[in-house]
């Protein structure tokens, strides 16, 4: 059986009742280890449960986070098979997404899971997601990538995204398959297309001025939008539009706004409100306007995955043509193209 390193971040998983509402509780371990005991008999692989110090709520993630989690992967990559994080559900789709492309190619699993009930709680799905994730650390047909695990699925982890805030199966992939499904059996429909390989557990340098999200809505106010654009610390920004990746024009104003950003070395990509579909610039006149401004069109990439890949490649230190050339393709299957 493969040896698993489980590392406990945070996250409703773990949470106990205070006063105040959940919060992060620490010895998890013991309280994991009494509840598998008392469901037998799950034939799981041995695991090792790594406390992170601080645990955190993971609404107050911050990219740092990510650093320190590609730390504690490289210490222990070599005396482990696989290895299942335990993550708080509000962030665990920017931090999956994030981790596939620090990471790069894998040549072992790294799983995300957590729970909506905290662990020994009445309904408690958090059993289910450790007991799942660890199963799917040991099968041999589980793909060397980042993924994650919610509600008997397997996901791809830059693919995911919390759907729902009280549904059990709270997590899904809408324009991509599941990567497994667990029933009584676990299946896999399709083999991972990604290539395996060493990963790189280079920290990124965290920049929180450098990215940033411009939602487009009815009302919305011009000059905050040129204001935003105009910041001379913002180095990638998310433009979050309507359906194929329509903007409104401002009688041509936030487009130009938009082309002296992209003038100025900004990275800027497009990326729709719709939850399926994808991004076409040049279906409609002011979507096509946008390549004239230098907009990159992000395909069916999430918003979560597009805040991760800007703030990783920037922080890759990668600028200008480089950055916009990165964006424009995959790097860990996040876009069908």
């Amino acid at each position: 059986m493969p040896r698993v390193l489980m590392l406990y971040t945070g996250g409703t998983i773990g949470m106990q009742p205070s006063p105040q509402g959940y919060i992060p509780c620490a010895g998890l371990a013991e309280r994991l280890a009494a509840h598998l005991a008392l469901a037998d008999p799950y034939r799981l692989p041995a695991f090792d449960v790594l406390e992170m110090q601080p645990l955190i709520d993971s609404a107050e993630l911050m990219p740092e986070t990510w650093n320190r989690l590609v730390a504690v992967l490289e210490t222990h990559w070599q005396a482990y098979d696989a290895f299942v994080v335990l993550h708080g559900t509000d962030t665990m789709a920017y931090s999956a997404a994030a981790l596939s492309f620090v990471l790069g190619a894998l040549n072992k699993p790294v799983i995300f899971t957590g729970s909506q009930i905290p662990l020994g709680e009445p309904r408690s799905d958090a059993l289910n997601s450790v007991v799942s994730a660890l199963q799917l650390a040991a099968h041999p047909a589980t793909p060397c990538e980042v993924s994650l695990a919610f509600h008997d699925r397997l996901l791809r982890g830059n693919r995911a995204r919390k759907m729902r805030t009280q549904g059990l199966d709270a997590f899904d992939s809408p324009n991509f398959p599941w990567l497994a499904e667990l029933g009584i059996g676990i299946s896999f429909p399709q083999p991972s297309a990604l290539l395996s390989g060493k990963p790189n557990f280079a920290p990124i340098e965290v920049d929180d001025e450098a990215v940033a999200v411009l939602p487009l809505h009815p009302g919305m106010s011009l000059r905050r939008a040129k204001a935003l654009l105009a910041d001379k610390t913002l180095k990638g920004l998310v433009l979050y539009s309507y359906g194929v990746g329509n903007p409104l024009s401002f009688e041509g104003e936030l487009l130009d706004a938009l082309k002296a950003a992209s003038e100025r070395g900004v990275a800027l990509l497009n990326v729709t409100q719709c939850a399926q579909g994808e991004v076409v610039q040049g279906a409609y006149a002011t979507g096509a306007a946008l390549n004239q401004a230098g907009v990159i069109a992000g395909s069916d990439i999430t918003l979560e995955a597009a805040i991760a890949k800007l703030t990783v490649l920037i922080g890759q230190g990668l600028l200008g043509a480089t950055l916009r050339k990165a964006l424009s393709a995959p790097m860990r299957g996040e876009c069908s193209r």
